[in-house]
């Protein structure tokens, strides 16, 4: 045991040297400055610049937008981009620029949640994209030895803003990579998931009690907004006796516009619609690079959906590729790509990706240095059998649609059930939602998207259908379908629905503490054998079955069907595996909970909610079932 703190501890000193040394080089060899670039309508926003002290060549641009701040400010302060993989665009003698957006931090004018793209902007009219194209103009006519060319890049919201760069095709913009980009807040990232409202992730990034995201900036700030603390450091019972979401309304107060807006438009209206990103994805003239992570609890869905409307917008354009890793939100930007949670990928993904993806990416647009012959269509990593993958298109040709059918008895078989009339039931009991995690905690995790679920298998209002053991692999490329034939006892439900690897019961990597009789401090690893890792899950909120636009309650006892796309998947589920579903209605507290009537959510009261029976049908008229795109 001592060898090894040894170990660590020499590895650690090196890394510090090292970073030190990093720093040291970028601080002699680049001068930062600071400096407000003025927008067609005259608002200016406030812009750092890294540039190179070198004059003996010209150096491309490589700019992110970001509405969570271009800190630390001040000419003398650097960033710690030593401590990054983005040093090597430092020593590639890139101009490296961060640019606070409109009304965020040091920027001037009003700033505004996923601005909608406007196409058809006259005179001084802004958006996104133009106050893009003005900041590209102004640093190629004023950034000495530049050239010519710009990339932009950014995740998350920079994502977003990397997808309205693009939109404004400024001639010298050549090269664009959205990474897990906001898209579209209603059906699939962060705050909404086909209508159901992820109350947690929503409360704590616009509250003053938690990111305090939405509090206004009427003049530019170089400090956040202050946060005030919850009163009750147990996500599960803080949102429990919080109780509606006009309680949380209540904690909010009056303050965050973007919150009001959220419960002003419970459905998929024309204000949605405008903010959805995909609208910014026609005519684009940059190579672009789309980034995701399969195992992302914020914006998965951004990624693919974005990637397919710039395929489906932009037919014949040269270059329009994705890379999706096996990575929690940003993770392919960190230095350790080897797990997440449990789950072990057997080499560091997040380093093959800046080494074989992103960096020549840049290089080759921005320089003409190099090769992207390796970057396919689609650049997969399979977790399961822990590889990447390169394929033609998404989903992959050569995937066909498998059929499971649910059956009597919890199993999961490819044979439709000749039951004449067979269901699973539960009943639905708001005041005791079943939990997204089984510990307490207070910040919402990021492993949860691979966690065991054993803990919701053991429950009585959680159906679980399961295969026999697999006889050999299979691979499930592409998008699984969830087709519930379902009735309620009431007018509204929600559906949960997970896709799960079944490891077997003998011992796996993660079972053996070798350090355990020398140190018995040291606790031991996480229990791998019959670990029940949630490979897909995702919910749909019931009254939107029909439409998102116009909600409809459910007659009850009618059976109906539930039909639903989940998220891409890329796994393998490995022979000696069991596949397993399981069918819930309610995610707590990661999405609000259903008062199980057809009423207002947002502004209805915790009187409202009550108890639904949820029958699940598997009969020979009724067959529920899911549909797995199986590689072959």
């Amino acid at each position: 045991m001592k060898q090894l703190l040894i170990i660590f501890f020499i590895i650690v000193s090196v890394n510090t040297i090292a970073q030190n040394a990093d720093s040291v080089w970028i601080r002699d060899n680049y001068t930062k400055k600071e400096v407000y670039i003025p927008m067609r309508d005259g608002v200016r926003l406030f812009t750092s610049i890294y540039i190179p002290k070198s004059n003996s060549e010209s150096h491309p641009i490589l700019m992110t937008r970001t509405p969570y701040s271009c800190q630390p400010y001040g000419e003398e302060n650097f960033r710690d981009y030593w401590d990054s993989y983005e040093k090597e665009y430092f020593k590639e003698g890139y101009i490296m620029v961060t640019q606070d957006v409109r009304g965020r931090w040091m920027s001037e004018g009003k700033f505004e949640n996923v601005r909608s793209f406007n196409a058809n902007k006259k005179g001084k009219e802004i958006d996104e994209a133009s106050d893009t194209y003005d900041a590209i103009d102004w640093l190629i006519k004023n950034i000495p030895n530049n050239n010519g060319k710009v990339g932009i890049f950014g995740i998350s919201y920079p994502g977003f803003y990397s997808i309205m760069a693009a939109a404004s095709n400024h001639p010298a913009l050549k090269a664009v990579s959205p990474q897990a980009p906001v898209t579209n807040w209603f059906i699939g990232d962060d705050f909404h998931h086909n209508g159901a409202f992820f109350q947690m992730d929503a409360f704590d990034f616009y509250s003053a009690l938690g990111f305090a995201f939405g509090v206004p900036h009427p003049k530019p700030v170089s400090v956040p907004a202050t946060s005030l603390g919850y009163p009750i450091h147990d996500n599960y019972k803080f949102y429990l006796e919080a109780g509606s979401l006009k309680n949380l309304t209540k904690y909010m107060g009056d303050s965050i516009a973007f919150w009001k807006d959220l419960m002003a438009h419970p459905n998929y209206d024309a204000w949605w619609k405008a903010r959805d990103a995909r609208n910014a994805t026609k005519n684009l003239h940059p190579a672009m690079l789309w980034v995701g992570g399969m195992f992302d609890a914020e914006d998965d869905w951004g990624a693919w959906n974005a990637y397919k409307a710039a395929e489906q917008n932009n037919l014949g354009k040269a270059f329009n590729k994705i890379v999706d890793g096996p990575w929690y939100h940003e993770q392919w930007a960190n230095h350790d790509g080897t797990h997440h949670g449990n789950i072990r990928f057997g080499s560091n993904t997040s380093e093959y990706y800046q080494q074989h993806f992103e960096i020549p990416f840049f290089n080759y647009f921005l320089m003409g240095k190099g090769d992207i012959s390796q970057i396919a269509e689609a650049n997969i990593f399979i977790t399961g059998a822990n590889e990447w993958r390169s394929f033609s298109q998404w989903p992959p040709k050569n995937k066909e649609d498998e059929t499971m059918y649910l059956q009597p008895g919890g199993k999961l078989t490819t044979s439709k059930p000749a039951a004449e009339k067979s269901f699973s039931e539960y009943i639905s009991d708001p005041a005791k939602p079943v939990p997204y995690e089984d510990f307490v905690h207070f910040n919402r995790t990021r492993t949860y998207m691979t966690d065991d679920q054993r803990f919701a298998s053991q429950r009585t209002d959680v159906l679980v259908f399961q295969t026999d053991t697999l006889t050999k692999d299979a691979t499930v490329t592409g998008n699984v379908i969830a087709d519930l034939l379902t009735s309620v006892s009431t007018t509204d439900a929600d559906f949960v629905v997970k896709v799960i690897d079944v490891y077997p019961d003998y011992l796996s990597y993660n079972d053996v503490n070798i350090y355990a009789e020398e140190n018995p401090i040291v606790p031991d690893p996480y229990p791998m054998g019959g670990y029940q890792m949630l490979v897909r899950a995702e919910v749909f909120r019931g009254r939107y079955r029909k439409s998102f636009e116009k909600p409809a309650p459910f007659i009850p006892g009618k059976i109906e069907e539930v039909k639903f796309e989940l998220p891409s998947v890329a796994h393998q589920f490995k022979k000696g595996h069991r596949i397993m579903v399981q069918i819930q209605s309610s995610w707590f507290p990661l999405v609000d909970r259903n008062p199980q009537q057809f009423v207002d959510i947002y502004h209805c009261d915790i009187k409202d909610f009550i108890k639904s029976d949820i029958k699940i049908y598997h009969d020979a008229l009724n067959a529920s079932k899911i549909i797995l795109p199986v590689l072959k």
